[in-house]
């Protein structure tokens, strides 16, 4: 049975940077020109697996659990005093190129590459992926508001990070950085957002427009 993942066989890396997926987006001020968010490329990945497979069968699948570490990460099982966050859903391919992470993912682990030859038990290779993990217990970054996650949803705050770029951060204010704006509604077009739209932020890969409003 697989168990642990570690370094050179099945890496899981939590992203720190949310800007691998949207969590970093394009900042355009209200007024500027354009109507519609630059258009990111369709993922090609695909899932891996839909349905719970039972701990070990697959490594992460969906609804397995983890623990958390410093440079790895081992599946556990989710009765396990030691599970700290559910995969809600697990792709293959890298985060780039395949599909987006569920809206309230708290965060994402990159699985790499491991061959029939370097498994454990040799029975088979772990293809390169990601899975999209949601904590067990509070806080949730992911949530609208929590200020992190992979994502950024309507609900979330921004602040101004420089070069034309805007981050998440807690709507609290308990974060590093202080909300500036606050998503409010995702539109296809910037017309479609509402008059005191203040800022257009770039949701679902640039797919939709987020409406936001200083705070």
């Amino acid at each position: 049975m697989r168990e642990r993942c570690s370094v050179g066989m099945v890496c899981a890396l939590l992203v720190l940077v949310a800007a691998l997926l949207t969590g970093c987006q394009a900042l355009s001020p209200s007024g500027s020109g354009g109507d519609e968010p630059s258009r990111a490329p369709e993922g090609s990945g695909r899932a891996t697996s839909t349905q719970p497979s039972g701990y070990g069968a697959v490594f992460l699948a969906v609804d397995e659990c983890s623990s958390f570490g410093t440079t790895s990460f081992t599946e556990v099982p989710c009765t396990s005093e030691r599970a700290a966050a559910r995969v809600i859903a697990r792709y293959d391919g890298k985060v780039g190129d395949g599909p987006l992470c569920p809206s309230t993912t708290d965060f994402v682990l990159h699985i790499s590459r491991q061959s029939a030859s370097s498994d454990e038990d040799g029975d088979g290779s772990v293809p390169q992926g990601y899975a999209c993990m949601r904590n067990l217990e509070p806080p949730h970054p992911g949530d609208p508001g929590g200020g992190g996650g992979p994502r950024t949803i309507v609900g979330d705050c921004v602040y101004g990070s420089g070069s034309g770029q805007v981050r998440e951060t807690a709507c609290d204010g308990s974060g590093r950085n202080r909300p500036q704006y606050k998503v409010v509604k995702a539109v296809a077009k910037r017309a479609a957002c509402p008059a005191d739209t203040a800022l257009y932020v770039r949701l679902e890969g640039g797919r939709k427009v987020g409406c936001a409003r200083p705070v």
